[in-house]
């Protein structure tokens, strides 16, 4: 019995027993079964695209494995299930050259190259993955690499933009949401998941889980700090005592889309350009590096697992590096 075969026999098993077997029973019930189709030749029948569904299956199942959040395992599935509707081709026929259609495609669609090597990332993880487990004979990115883009400075809020974004605040919740922002870096996902007791306003720090499950430890400054205070202090005199740290309107759990949408408003209202979430997340990190703090450490506090990540998000003062250079020269 082919591997693939028996990878979408076992998958397809599961779905049909997993509310009558225990796990234990399931685990005998795929044993023996297998142990009897051993001697068998079969092969996946691939009707209306139900095996690439299946292979696509198994490598969420591996990333959910892994630990990656939902929200990326959501995008990976978008941009494959993108491609295999463009082409017409699962992916165990998918070719280089299907893949190079579909790219020049979206480039002529105007998909920015950024983007666009960003989807690419998506494909060759994808199909490393699948060629690594033996579900594919030959990996079609191994001849497709990366696409040089134009490295744009992506500038964070000097002093003046956030004056401008908090006097624009008409509510004490969404100048808590801007400072909370400014002083952690906190990616907007975090900061919407988080509840009221994983924020401790004696020390002035909160806990954090960040991708990969992973948890961490933000900090408040004073500003942001008395922001919150008088936030969450409105929302107990109006007796709402929900978990979450930052509500909605009608007292439900805010959203990033929320979020999203009231720095739009904020943005206009305020004359500031590009207002959104991880702009803040950019700026906390340049002001850091710019006061002197170690970039590991500053690292950790944005939860990057590599420090090239962190030099991305800092903007470096060229007036600065000139008085260093003409310093040490």
């Amino acid at each position: 019995m082919g591997m693939e075969a028996a990878m979408m026999f076992q998958h397809q098993m599961r779905e049909n027993l997993k509310h009558v077997l225990t796990a234990l029973d399931m685990e005998k019930v795929e044993k023996t079964v297998l142990d009897i189709l051993c001697n068998f030749d079969i092969t996946a029948k691939e009707a209306g695209g139900f095996a690439n569904d299946m292979l696509l299956d198994a490598y969420t199942d591996a990333l959910r494995v892994e630990g990656r959040c939902e929200s990326t395992i959501t995008r990976y599935r978008y941009v494959i299930k993108k491609l295999m509707k463009f082409t017409g081709v699962g992916a165990k026929h998918m070719t280089v050259y299907h893949i190079r259609k579909y790219m020049g495609a979206e480039k002529e669609r105007g998909i920015a190259d950024s983007s666009l090597n960003g989807e690419r990332q998506i494909f060759n993880t994808f199909f490393t993955w699948l060629h690594r487990e033996g579900l594919i004979d030959i990996n079609p990115m191994q001849n497709i690499g990366p696409i040089k883009c134009e490295k744009k400075i992506r500038l964070p809020f000097n002093d003046v933009e956030i004056e401008q974004l908090k006097r624009a605040c008409e509510t004490k919740r969404d100048r808590a949401i801007i400072t909370f922002l400014l002083a952690t870096g906190c990616r907007i996902n975090e900061m919407v998941q988080l509840n009221r007791h994983d924020v401790d306003m004696n020390q002035m720090e909160c806990k954090v889980f960040g991708k990969g499950k992973k948890e961490r430890r933000v900090y408040l400054d004073p500003v942001a700090g008395m922001a919150l205070k008088e936030y969450l202090l409105e929302r107990e005199e109006e007796g709402d005592d929900r978990n979450a740290l930052f509500a909605g309107r009608f007292g439900e759990r805010l959203k990033a889309g929320g979020v999203r949408v009231m720095m739009k408003k904020l943005g206009k209202a305020a004359g500031v350009k590009h207002v959104h979430p991880h702009k803040f997340r950019r700026t906390l990190a340049t002001n850091l590096i710019k006061h002197g703090m170690p970039i590991q450490e500053v690292s950790a506090i944005l939860g990057h697992a590599k420090l090239d990540t962190t030099m991305t998000y800092i903007v470096l003062d060229q007036s600065q590096v000139k008085n260093d250079y003409l310093k040490y020269a």
